[in-house]
């Protein structure tokens, strides 16, 4: 046997042993992980992980090694483990599909985890798709978006959000969650860092650790009426951090920031040089005082919009992104590659319902959200009166294990969110204001025969 053999025999035999030895850990994590959400435990585990940067740190300076790339290091390791630890049998999206499951074997589900307003969408919904066939609009199209209707988005946007924006600063997309995978997959690198305020909906960590992305969490109290806290946002950003995603109204629990506290939260965010990511597709259920982040004209902000809540056109898939021109061209590139562009048809219809008058969805929601505030005190649930959007997310007197009662719920025909997808929070739910008050009675008080 040849020198080069043998080399090439003991790099095989140390490969096959590092394979082995990574399976084992893997299945060790991943027994972990099971027991933590067994035990409604999050994945993560902010103290720890801090601990092990100051370390990492401190080792660094000893060994005379530049931290910041032993610190990508860390947060990829730390990455991989979170992905590997991750369930997602127990989001709202998660109990929905069971949900749906149980209604194709004849079950009858009262749906209160998802948030899919059952208003029918707007008139011209209707007579666009009618349209769509003769007018020709079927083709492939720029990945951007129909310029017209880029253009009477940006006119849209300057007249509601004090915008200053044109078509170049708009690009539609196939609804907000796509826009939002677009922005933290293209916007950042693999180990960069991420701040999301909890609860969140849990697609903003999702989408950032399928992309190698490490995720900073800032958990909000109700004690605290969902406020964080600044010192503790400036305090997680250093040379790794990118992004910090804001949603308000909030999914899950319907807070509108205080303005004083928005505009501190975006004047750390241009001081660090980070994206701001807003999520405003609640914008149209806002009952209090709300901004959106257009107003601030900061070029490093990403807003995106959906006409699924505001229009009731879910399962259309239509959506959009507002951002600076540079950003948006990047965010194209990915787009135009993923799915050339959006459906035509769908666009148009889109663009057509734009201008119709859906007040009378938000009037509706709020009386719904009236009535579920009246059932949620009755029963004693503790939660903040939500500024907007259309959840409550709540908590019992005696706090129990809401991934366990989700599961439950399924068989007595009720399906809420447990909230433990939305961050730490296992002792919490959230309830979906979407039906008909004498449906949300119904299954308020299958809730009552559970508590």
């Amino acid at each position: 046997m040849t020198e080069i053999e043998e080399l090439r025999k003991k790099i095989e035999v140390i490969t096959i042993e590092m394979l082995s030895l990574l399976k084992t850990r893997t299945e060790i994590a991943q027994e972990i992980g099971k027991i933590k959400n067994q035990q409604g435990m999050s994945v993560s585990n902010e103290s720890r992980e801090d601990e092990l940067r100051e370390l990492v740190k401190k080792t660094c300076q000893e060994i005379n090694f530049d931290s910041n790339t032993a610190l990508k290091f860390l947060n990829f390791l730390l990455n991989e483990s979170i992905k590997v630890q991750s369930s997602t049998s127990n989001t709202h999206l998660a109990i929905f599909l069971k949900a749906k499951e149980l209604e194709q074997q004849g079950k009858k589900i009262i749906h209160l985890e998802v948030g899919e307003p059952d208003f029918q969408p707007p008139l011209n919904v209707k007579k666009s798709l009618s349209e769509v066939y003769d007018k020709g609009f079927g083709k492939y199209g720029p990945a951007k978006g129909l310029p017209e209707f880029r253009t009477k988005l940006a006119e849209f946007a300057n007249n509601n959000f004090d915008a200053g924006v044109n078509l170049e600063n708009v690009m539609v997309t196939p609804g907000a969650r796509f826009g939002v995978f677009l922005a933290i997959t293209t916007l950042l690198d693999p180990s960069d860092e991420i701040i999301v305020i909890e609860p969140a909906w849990p697609a903003y960590r999702q989408c950032a650790i399928n992309s190698g992305i490490k995720v900073r969490s800032i958990k909000t109290k109700l004690e605290n009426k969902w406020e964080p806290d600044l010192d503790e946002i400036s305090s997680c950003i250093n040379e790794n951090t990118k992004m910090i995603v804001l949603n308000y109204p909030n999914n899950p629990t319907g807070k509108i920031l205080p303005k004083t506290l928005q505009d501190q939260i975006v004047n750390i965010a241009k001081e660090n040089n980070l994206y701001i990511l807003s999520d405003e597709i609640y914008s149209n259920y806002s009952n209090g005082e709300w901004s959106s982040i257009l107003s601030y004209n900061y070029e490093k902000s990403i807003v995106t919009q959906s006409f699924s809540k505001s229009h009731s056109m879910t399962g259309y898939r239509i959506g959009y992104l507002v951002s600076s021109k540079d950003i948006i061209e990047k965010l194209t590139k990915l787009q135009a590659l993923c799915l050339t562009n959006v459906s035509e048809p769908i666009q148009y219809t889109a663009m057509n319902s734009l201008g119709d008058d859906v007040t009378k969805n938000t009037e509706i929601m709020n009386e719904r959200l009236t009535k579920l505030e009246e059932i949620c005190k009755e029963m004693e649930l503790e939660f903040v009166k939500p500024d907007g959007a259309m959840y409550i997310f709540a908590r019992t007197k005696n706090p129990i294990n809401t991934s366990d009662l989700s599961e439950e719920l399924l068989n007595h025909g009720v399906a809420i969110a447990p909230g433990i997808g939305f961050g730490d929070y296992n002792e919490f739910f959230r309830i979906s204001a979407c039906l008909d008050i004498k449906t949300l009675i119904e299954g308020m008080d299958i809730i009552k025969t559970r508590l």
